[in-house]
Order: structure tokens, then sequence, then C-alpha cells
């Protein structure tokens, strides 16, 4: 993963390597041609402890076909014996195995949705209908809130190094406030230097899965181009904390339950409890769209239960204008104001072309070098959401305009928060910014049962 300047091994890589060694091969009782380059290859060793550990915990949590995954463990064995001391030959023969051992694993931890699930679906739907009567503006937020996680939580933060990189901590070398001496102890026992090494890490204690023990989130703030926060869970298992899921040796963080993304996207959790379940309710938005889905947070999420509400706007371009270079503000002219105003209607109609062909927004002149600039606005920019383009007609002047919004951010205050920004085909003149007012009502709503988008994405 590269983040600020440096490729770093993924977190959840490191601590799987970390822990594997506590398992891995004693070369000091190596008999074998095969033991023998394994013991004297680091990188075969490494891969031996995290095959060791990976084969472990899978006959952990598949009980019923432990002696199916014995069996095929020997015959693999068979297999890698045949290597003898060829390096490269162990080393795919290891890679290749351990890559159908995790495969095994994730697919033994993932959840699936049941019928159960699904009436819970519908009582989410149900509810933020009912609200929806009401406030149609936030009716989402409310039923969220409404069902807002209400068991007992403790948080703390790693601590920074001394004479280390800004981004560089450790955990807690003393208990936090409000962490108990089990919990303390479980802690201890657990190795988290791969999460705090990566940046700002925060932990938070709580009970996701009802057992009468809490359990650990961790939240890990990368920065990156995204100013990605990574969140991973911990379930308590007796005397330490376990990772929900495997390690991945792929270049991103692996096995993070979701991340957020602060730049370029409009993504937030609530955490909630719902037919005494619970949920990371994670909602990714977009104009018009809020999708969110209902994570499982201690175990893999492979399809999850999906609510989709819809909205619609009533768009406006404020006649007092800000103007952001001289920190002051100004009055559209009438006319600039009806053409803005004209041309922002034509947003929230049907954009589908249904075959037609396509057309230019501005006319092209015979002087055109070309084309294309008179089709659309052009590149956007990844931070911000490109939602509509059309024409608007200043005096005798054709000019493409864009809206832009921030990935449907709203708030009560100032409710979508978007502007139209105009570009004139063929010059070099400035781009010209308005600021543009939308007041949304919910539309619709839906249900689903499907693959999580946005940072939820396994």
């Amino acid at each position: 993963m590269y983040i600020k300047g440096r490729y770093i091994v993924s977190a959840s890589a490191l601590l799987f390597i970390q822990h594997a060694m506590a398992t891995a091969m004693d070369c000091t009782k190596a008999a074998t041609a095969v033991e023998n380059a394994i013991c004297a290859n680091k990188g075969l060793y490494e891969l031996d402890a995290q095959m060791a550990t990976v084969y472990r915990d899978l006959l952990k949590v598949c009980a019923q076909t432990q002696p199916d995954l014995i069996h095929a463990q020997r015959r693999w064995l068979k297999t890698r014996n045949e290597c003898a001391q060829d390096v490269s030959c162990l080393d795919q023969r290891y890679r290749e195995q351990l890559e159908r051992l995790q495969a095994q694993w994730t697919e033994a931890l993932a959840h699936q949705p049941d019928g159960a699930e699904k009436e819970l679906l519908d009582d989410l739907q149900n509810r933020v209908r009912a609200v929806s009567k009401n406030d149609p503006e936030f009716a989402l937020e409310r039923t969220l809130a409404s069902l807002a996680l209400k068991s007992a939580a403790t948080q703390f933060s790693a601590e920074p190094d001394a004479d280390q990189y800004v981004e560089k901590t450790h955990f807690p070398t003393s208990p936090p406030k409000g962490v108990s001496r089990s919990e303390w102890q479980a802690l201890s026992a657990t190795n988290f230097d791969a999460d705090t090494a990566l940046g700002r890490t925060s932990f938070t204690l709580r009970d996701l899965d009802g057992d009468g023990q809490r359990d650990l989130i961790v939240e890990t703030y990368t920065g990156g181009t995204g100013l990605y926060t990574f969140v991973e869970t911990f379930r308590r298992d007796g005397d330490r904390f376990a990772r929900r899921t495997p390690a991945s040796d792929g270049e991103s963080i692996g096995g993070s339950l979701y991340s957020i993304n602060e730049r370029g996207s409009n993504q937030s959790v609530s955490w909630i409890s719902l037919r005494g379940k619970v949920y990371a309710a994670y909602r990714n938005s977009g104009y018009g769209v809020d999708d969110v889905y209902l994570l499982s947070p201690l175990q893999v999420n492979r399809e999850v239960p999906t609510l989709t509400v819809r909205y619609r706007y009533r768009l406006s371009i404020p006649r007092t204008q800000p103007d952001d270079k001289h920190k002051t503000t100004y009055k559209l002219k009438p006319d600039l104001h009806r053409t803005l105003t004209d041309g922002l209607a034509t947003v929230e109609q049907d954009s589908s072309d249904n075959g037609q062909e396509r057309k230019p927004i501005c006319p092209i002149p015979a002087s055109a070098t070309d084309n294309d600039e008179y089709y659309g606005y052009g590149a956007g920019y990844y931070a911000i959401e490109q939602v509509a383009d059309f024409p608007v007609i200043i005096g005798s002047k054709c000019f493409i305009a864009r809206m832009n919004d921030w990935f449907g951010a709203y708030s009560a205050k100032d409710g979508l928060y978007a502007q139209v920004t105009l570009r004139k085909p063929g010059a070099q003149e400035q781009e010209r910014d308005y600021k543009v007012n939308g007041r949304r009502r919910m539309t619709g709503i839906s249900t689903s049962i499907g693959k999580p988008g946005g940072g939820a994405e396994e």
C-alpha cells in the first residue's frame, strides 16, 4: 500500500506474520532435506509459519470438516516434499496452498443473510418510511439515531512514540480508564503493533455479539490521497482478542470491516441494534441516493442486507452569491439568474437518452478545432461528483454548465452542498462558479441482499 510517499506492508499482513512466528517450524528438530531447506531460507520459513497459523485456526472454525482438512493437508505435504531442496518449487507450493487455505477460511467465516435478516431489513424499511411521513428530509438519519447502540463503550487512543515519525504510535503501556483487569490482560496478549504503526489509532471496547464480553473496534487513520480511516474488529476470544478475518498479502490493508474516505466520497457509519443484533450501518452516498449496508461486525461480509433511499431535490440559484476571492457577496443580474435557473431546472429531469443520437450542448461553429469540447463540460475532479451538464446562454454566448456536488453531502442548515461551474467551449476564459441551493425529499426506498459497496467491500 502506498501512503505518504512510501510503500508499507498491510497492517493485517504484519500482524499475521508476527503472530504466525509463534507456530513456526521448530528448526532444532529439522530432519529431512525439505525441512532443512525451509529452515535455511527466511522467506520459506515465514510462509511455513503463516500456513501453520491459518491451518490451525481453520481447524477451529471448521470442526465438522476437520477430517477432510487433515487429509487434504497430508496430501499437500506429499506434493511439497517432492520439491526436495528446490527453493522456487517450495515457494510456489506454499503460496498456492496458503491461498487455498485462506480462501477456505474466508468462506467459513462468510456471513450468509437468512430469512430472519430479510424480515429485519423490512422492519428497517418500514421504520424509515414511517418517519418520512413527518420528516421526508431526514427520515434515514432520524431512524438510525433511534436505533443507536446503547451498550457501554470505553474508548482510548494509541500513544505517540518519542523520536519517531509523527504518525508513529504504540499501544498504551498501562490500563486506560474504564478497561477492566480481564480486558487489559486480553489486550496485552494481543499484538497491535502493525495497526498502530500506520498512524493515529483509537480503540473502542464494546459488546458486538451479545455474549456479555466486550469486543474491540480498532480505527486507524492512514491519511494518503483519500485521507483514509480503516476500521477492523476483534472478537474477545478467552484470554486474547482475535482478528475478525485472516490476513491478506495484498497491497491494501487486508481484513478491514470498512474504510472511510474523507476526500472524494460521502461515507459514514452508525453502530445500531436492530431486533437484538448489532450492525455497523455503513452509509455510502451520492447525489439523490443513500445506500446503507448492514455489516455484521464480527464476520466476513460477502452479501449483506442493503437499504437504498432515494431523494428528489428542489434546486435554486441564490440571487446573492459569495465571492470567495474577496470574501464578500454580490448580486446576480436578473438575466443571468434567469438563464442559470432555467438550466438548473433540467438537472432533475430524466437524463436517459433512450437511444437518441448524442447531440452537442452548445452549437459547434465552423471555426471549431475540437468538436468534442461542445458535447460536455470535460474532465472532472475525483473529490467532487459530476451531476449533470447543460447549456447556459449569456447574451449571445453559449456556455456549458456543470452542476457538481459533494456526493450528496447534506445538512439541515445548508441543504445540498453544490455549485454550478460554467465553461465556454474553445475559449481560455476563466471558469465561473455559482452556489446552488437544494432541499430534498425522500421519494423512494427499497431493500436488497447483495455485495457491499464503497469502503465496505471485502
